[in-house]
């Protein structure tokens, strides 16, 4: 995207599709005004995004700006210096051209209804404090515990977030609120489960190896895992992932079955990221390329997924057996 002024909510929009195809393929089945409301709500996390995974910002600066972007999220001074700080940014990634936008996501959000504004900012403050706080402690996950913290703040926050505006704009989901709540955050650890098993070869070059101590043979370091004389350590460590990855990609359709038919486009918006994540598991499963190199989906395998998801997500049976289906789908 170029560095024009996005222009009200088509605007943010086009700045959603250059951050994200697949997450704004959901974005625009979702009704209005929830279709405005989750644009604006991961375009803010994007920049939270941007000011955690910059490799030219500094650790220490990294927790300050964070800080500072929850200052302004929350009301209070230096709005217009730290949109300029973050007007800045010069990589060349989606994270850096949403941050240079900044001002216009922030006008996005102003526009928003009080009631749904105060959950939107309410919880990409919490989910900033967290990657300010696993910022300041690094990259060291002594246990699974440890990295489910480090996924709740960035993803499973997310899901609160998401289930607090369904709750919100949906009738009838509130009854259910508390299950929902605990089973939107296991959706959010799910997709980042898989993010984390896409992201093993990438991530390590920045430092970040999202594997926990315990998964490792004793006196081993993460970064180890990459060595060839360790490949069989690496495929055990690939194994224990995929394996907590199905264990959350459960409970998220659990998560699923909880809405409703009758919202069938929020149902769609939920179903194609489990999808997308269960076809991107069944290829990275017992696959040592993922130690090498991005494993993903074809664009004929998204748009295959996203067609039928759209003539049958309405049944919960035809979405066990796609699942089961997918899944099924090795590398």
């Amino acid at each position: 995207m170029t560095g024009s002024r996005p222009r009200g909510m088509a605007g943010l929009h086009e700045l959603l599709v250059h951050a994200s195809r697949t997450f704004a393929v959901g974005i625009e089945i979702l009704p209005r005004p929830l279709r405005d409301e989750i644009t604006v709500a991961y375009l803010l996390l994007r920049v939270s995004d941007y000011l955690e995974d910059n490799e030219e910002i500094a650790g220490n600066e990294k927790v300050l700006l964070l800080e500072e972007w929850r200052r302004v999220l929350g009301g209070g001074p230096g709005r217009a210096a730290l949109i300029d700080r973050l007007g800045e940014a010069a990589d060349d990634t989606p994270d850096a051209s949403v941050a240079r936008h900044a001002a216009h996501v922030l006008e996005g959000l102003d526009r928003l209804a009080p009631a749904t504004r105060e959950i939107i900012v309410r919880r990409v403050r919490e989910s900033s404090a967290g990657m300010a706080r696993w910022t300041e402690r690094g990259s060291e996950f002594g246990t699974e515990e440890d990295l489910d913290d480090y996924m709740h703040e960035v993803a499973g926050r997310v899901g609160h977030l998401l289930t607090e505006l369904f709750a919100h704009r949906l009738s009838g989901l509130g009854r259910n609120r508390a299950r929902m709540m605990a089973l939107g955050r296991e959706f959010g650890l799910a997709l980042q489960t898989v993010n984390v098993i896409r992201g093993l070869h990438e991530d390590r070059h920045r430092g970040w190896v999202y594997v926990p101590a315990s998964f490792l043979p004793d006196g081993m370091d993460p970064g180890e895992l990459f060595e060839p004389a360790n490949h069989a350590a690496a495929m055990t460590v690939l194994e224990r992932l995929v394996e907590k990855a199905d264990r959350h990609l459960a409970a998220a359709r659990s998560y699923l079955r909880m809405i409703p038919r009758r919202y069938h486009r929020v149902r769609l918006f939920c179903l194609l990221p489990l999808l997308f994540a269960v076809r991107t598991l069944a290829i990275s499963r017992t696959n040592p390329e993922v130690l090498d190199r991005e494993t993903k989906m074809s664009r004929q395998e998204v748009l295959t997924i996203t067609r039928r998801a759209k003539l049958f997500g309405f049944s919960n049976r035809w979405i066990a057996r796609y699942c089961h289906r997918l899944a099924a789908r090795g590398a």
